[in-house]
């Protein structure tokens, strides 16, 4: 059950002041010690998560924040911005009040702009005399009356699962990889070189997980590697429904590939799985405006060294400069390191970002929109630099 990827989790994190309880709150929640405990303010420094199985919500993904009210300094502000990085991946806010008071209404709108749901709780029942009264306070600040908790007796732990079932946003876990493109008993051909970019012994995780869902729809999957193609074509009784690949291997694939197939990648599935299709779209045509002076951000997800033939840092970096010029600019990220200020850029192209959660790359976009900097990612633009986007499936 823990082989969920937590891209695949709801995000369900904490905030709150120092000292509010929120690793408490987080340990009774999961039932294990994952978050230290102290009466010191500011013991949490870092973001801490636990992946677990909650009945009846299913696979989660809790975050322990640091307090958004940490003042020490350099290190604090830090340790504020690490918490605000939480805010663009999480799907449901836990809010620990102590009062309903300007910092806290300050958040909850924050929250609020980036159409999370929120649930507020008052935490330490156990401690405070007047804890209806309390709550009482924060509804008439805050206007919605906080859940009344105690982490340390575990009371009010099952009114919040409650809660977190009640607010679980619409869209989360309605998306599907392939979409309509297939059905129970369609052939689907997946050609998958396994190149350096895939350990020995593995698969990269786009793979397992399409492989999952097709499998989930009883579809006939059949897979194969790029050199033995024509083989497994030749084998099959009749063409496959739909043919997957990875965009490298683009014009190969489609050279080779029977008429009636339709054809896609798995990167330009996640396009759409993780991302927003049509600002992707939008974003590729911007490539045909590049000139040798424009600027390229390109973003992973993963963070990994440096590999001879990596898609991000070498295969589209190789490809742009072969079309656009060798004097473009291009800047690369990975991990969470994402620029606030986008305005250098003159284009974004993303990975398929199958490390991330649905929200998080969502966040990114809207970022980019509210900038006006197109954006696009691995799989749509390899499609647009090969020439071949008005041939593939995009929409499903």
């Amino acid at each position: 059950m823990n082989s969920t990827p937590n891209s695949n989790r709801l995000h369900v994190a904490l905030f709150g002041r120092r000292n509010s309880g929120k690793s408490s709150l987080i340990n009774a929640l999961t039932g294990q010690d994952i978050a230290l405990v102290s009466a010191t303010p500011g013991t949490t420094t870092d973001p801490v998560s636990k992946a677990m199985e909650v009945y009846p919500l299913g696979a989660c993904l809790f975050i322990d924040t640091p307090g958004f009210d940490d003042n020490e300094g350099e290190l604090g502000a830090m340790r504020v911005k690490r918490t605000l990085k939480i805010v663009e991946s999480t799907d449901i806010a836990l809010m620990l009040c102590e009062d309903g008071g300007a910092m806290e209404r300050q958040w909850m709108r924050l929250l609020s702009e980036r159409e999370i749901p929120i649930i507020l709780i008052l935490n330490k029942a156990d401690l405070r005399p007047d804890a209806e009264g309390q709550a009482s306070c924060i509804a008439e600040n805050c206007g919605e009356r906080p859940l009344i908790v105690s982490a340390k007796e575990r009371t009010g732990l099952a009114d919040i699962f409650r809660a977190i079932l009640e607010n679980i946003p619409e869209d989360f876990g309605g998306q599907s990889i392939t979409g309509g493109l297939v059905g129970e008993g369609d052939v689907v051909l997946l050609v998958m070189p396994q190149d350096i970019q895939a350990p020995r012994g593995r698969l990269i995780l786009p793979q397992v997980q399409t492989i999952r869902e097709l499998l989930d729809k009883k579809c006939l999957v059949m897979s194969c590697t790029t050199d033995k193609l024509p083989a497994t074509l030749q084998s099959l009784v009749r063409p496959p429904k739909l043919i997957i690949t990875d965009s490298q291997v683009f014009p190969l694939v489609y050279a080779q590939k029977p008429a009636e197939s339709l054809l896609t990648s798995f990167s330009v599935l996640f396009a759409r799985y993780k991302g927003d299709i049509d600002y992707f779209l939008k974003g590729a045509s911007a490539i045909g405006s590049l000139t040798e002076q424009s600027r390229v951000l390109i973003a992973e997800a993963c963070t990994h060294a440096p590999l001879s033939e990596d898609i991000g840092r070498v295969k589209l970096p190789r490809l742009l400069r072969k079309r656009i010029g060798e004097h473009l600019q291009i800047d690369i990220v990975s991990g969470n390191d994402f620029p606030q200020d986008l305005s250098a850029y003159d284009l974004i192209i993303h990975c398929g970002a199958c490390m991330f959660n649905r929200k998080y790359v969502l966040s990114r976009i809207a970022q980019a929109q509210a900038q006006h900097i197109p954006m696009t990612n691995y799989g749509v633009a390899l499609a647009y630099l090969s020439d071949i986007l008005d041939k593939i499936v995009i929409n499903n």
